[in-house]
């Protein structure tokens, strides 16, 4: 049974006047901020505010990094070459990294967004560019992803520390992996449903796939996602749920 578990969810997703979640409630609650870095979503001055506040509730910043897509939220698949991907996720990192230092904070670790994530848990070729880029910019931050990944074998070969994330409003398949948006029931709603399963996530090692399977899992931290409707009551009720189980939330990195 772990003692302690990371609590993490994507922030700072606005764009200009368009304002994505509860920034700063989330902020109360998290003890790590996956911050988008402009190319699936966010804006300089808005990113800028999440690193200050983050950096005042000591919450750690991450580099959410993505395909370049804003118009598609980063959630479409796109065929990029290996090296324009390696440079477009340096690219991403340093922004983040800029506005980090800027509100007296600093990136601890990166953690790639939506399809981009999935496709690197099979993709080989994007996995490595992702790895990669990750190690030439700085081969001491740890990265995010789902175990078992062929991402994480690529961050194991550059001698990056890989750390595995479940989700805990997310379905999974039998395979372990997420069902996708596009199938009924892949996102959960019930706070209190949700954060049950979180603590058989963390204490047990283990989760129900959409099959009615149990299949297990490697979990360093728990994601919640920030856009989702009821994202702050969901945070709320997994974090006191993991406080009545005497599991402490600490920071990964």
């Amino acid at each position: 049974m772990a003692s302690a578990v990371d609590l993490n969810a994507d922030l700072g997703e606005g764009f200009g006047v368009w304002r994505l979640g509860d920034d700063d409630a989330m902020l109360g609650i998290v003890t790590s901020a996956n911050v988008a870095c402009g190319f699936h979503a966010g804006d300089p001055a808005g990113l800028l505010r999440v690193c200050r506040t983050a950096a005042e509730r000591n919450v750690r910043i991450g580099a959410q990094v993505s395909y370049r897509d804003l118009a598609g939220f980063g959630r479409r698949f796109i065929d990029v070459t290996a090296d324009d991907l390696l440079a477009d996720v340096v690219y991403q990192i340093g922004a983040l990294q800029g506005l980090a230092q800027a509100a007296g904070s600093a990136v601890s670790y990166v953690k790639p967004h939506g399809a981009l994530y999935n496709t690197i848990v099979t993709n080989r070729e994007q996995a490595a560019a992702v790895a990669e880029a990750v190690r030439s910019v700085d081969p001491g931050l740890p990265v995010l992803g789902l175990a078992g990944s062929v991402f994480f074998d690529e961050a194991r070969q550059r001698g990056l520390r890989a750390v595995p994330e479940a989700f805990a409003d997310r379905a999974y398949r039998p395979d372990g992996r997420l069902v996708s948006r596009r199938e009924p029931g892949a996102v959960l709603h019930d706070p209190a449903a949700i954060a049950e399963r979180v603590v058989g996530m963390v204490t047990n090692g283990s989760v129900t796939a959409v099959d009615g399977s149990m299949i297990s899992i490697s979990v360093e931290s728990v994601c919640v996602h920030g856009d989702s409707p009821a994202a702050v009551q969901i945070a709320e009720a997994v974090r006191d749920r993991l406080d009545a189980e005497g599991i402490d939330l600490k920071a990964f990195s």
